[in-house]
């Protein structure tokens, strides 16, 4: 829907001129509710040891399919998503892995040694996990709150995070219960 050539709302005419989109926002469009949520939290929480550094920009980074961790800001185009669909992601997959395990190795020295690392993805499935502890260790954090919750519920939980400026506890992943009890039902939220 978003490269069809004759999608008329404002990011899809993004996307078809030269400079495209933000990735986070085709992201966003794309994944619905989980990657905003995602996306919102992050950009509302992050605190990176370096803004101006071009590998941590914002300290927001989105996992792709084939080219690792890049900034939510990097302007992409048709042609990027239309690799990003070439490729699955697949721990077997090298086209996946390799540019994730390079891209991560340079966030870690990037980063420095004191900075947390903060996954928002699954934690469940190793298709994240297994590149990027082995990377970070110890410094890889995620919400212990995401914990038997599936992807929209953990979607829907960060959005309210961001609306009550609510940052959930952090535990690290080495080591952690990855699979629990699911959670009751997150309260819907109340319109203003």
């Amino acid at each position: 829907m978003v490269v069809a050539p004759s999608a008329g709302f404002p990011l899809a005419r993004q996307l078809r001129e030269e400079a495209g989109a933000p990735l986070g926002d085709v992201f966003s469009f794309v994944s619905g509710l989980y990657f905003r949520g995602k996306l919102a939290y992050a950009r509302r929480f992050a605190r990176p040891p370096d803004p101006e550094c071009p590998i941590v920009s914002g300290g927001v980074l989105v996992i792709t399919p084939n080219a690792g961790l890049r900034p939510a800001d990097t302007m992409i185009t048709h042609d990027a998503i239309r690799a990003f669909a070439a490729v699955s992601i697949d721990l077997a997959n090298p086209r996946y892995r390799e540019p994730l395990v390079r891209t991560a190795r340079a966030v870690h020295v990037a980063a420095g040694p004191d900075c947390d690392i903060v996954l928002l993805g699954s934690i469940a499935s190793g298709k994240y996990v297994e590149v990027l502890l082995p990377i970070f260790g110890d410094r890889l954090l995620f919400p212990v709150d995401f914990i038997g919750r599936g992807d929209m519920s953990r979607g829907g939980l960060m959005l309210r995070c961001v609306l009550a400026g609510h940052e959930l506890e952090y535990i690290t992943l080495e080591g952690a219960v990855r699979h629990g009890e699911r959670p009751p039902k997150l309260a819907p939220l109340r319109k203003p």
